[in-house]
């Protein structure tokens, strides 16, 4: 089995050639008026006020992360699975069982500043996809990842109490560069529930 491992943080990239390409790598207005009726008359009335947008009502029901106790695994497919502790991200794939580890406490991220990290590892059918976020302003919601299969979007979990940090996931099909490019994924965007950018990640080419 091929099996690609690629790690991104920031804008540190480091590259490896191992089947597949392999990267290790945020009171309302009274109601208007309109004037109608016959000749020599006039007559005020209400006009109704416009029902929400559907943007607005998106937003009002706009999806969370997941909460999760320490340590609860989540299966996103069978062999990939993540768990949080509150020193950081864990997760396996089916072609490793061995459980890596992304840490949250050992310096190396600012959890006040917004960022997202990448972690993928693939066959050549699927690609595994994950990473931390943190640091954005409001509550995440959702993540959507530009890759060579398309735009694909994943889930989020955090722990309990708003830690600033969480970790998205997410599978794709495993789609063979026809464009000289060695990465997967060219960017991650995960989007508060407004709307607008908790956090970002664009990958160099």
């Amino acid at each position: 089995m091929t099996r690609t491992l690629k790690y991104l943080a920031g804008a540190v990239v480091t590259a490896a050639v191992a089947g597949m390409a392999t990267v290790s790598y945020a009171a309302p207005a009274t109601a208007p008026h309109e004037i109608s009726g016959r000749a020599g008359t006039a007559q005020a009335r209400p006009v109704q006020a416009a029902p929400a947008t559907a943007a607005v009502t998106a937003r009002r029901h706009a999806p969370t992360p997941r909460v999760v106790a320490p340590g609860e695994h989540v299966t996103a497919v069978p062999g990939f699975e993540l768990w949080l502790t509150p020193e950081g991200k864990h997760w396996t794939t089916p072609g490793d069982p061995e459980p890596q580890f992304r840490s949250v406490v050992d310096g190396n991220i600012d959890l006040s500043s917004p960022g997202v990290s990448l972690q993928s590892e693939g066959t050549p059918e699927r690609v595994h996809l994950s990473g931390l976020y943190y640091g954005g302003k409001g509550v995440a919601s959702t993540v959507e990842i530009e890759t060579r299969a398309g735009t694909v979007r994943g889930k989020l979990i955090e722990l309990a109490g708003r830690p600033g940090w969480g970790v998205w996931y997410a599978t794709a099909d495993a789609v063979p560069a026809d464009d000289g490019s060695w990465h997967f994924a060219s960017k991650v965007t995960v989007r508060d529930t407004k709307g607008r950018v908790y956090a970002s990640l664009a990958l160099p080419r």
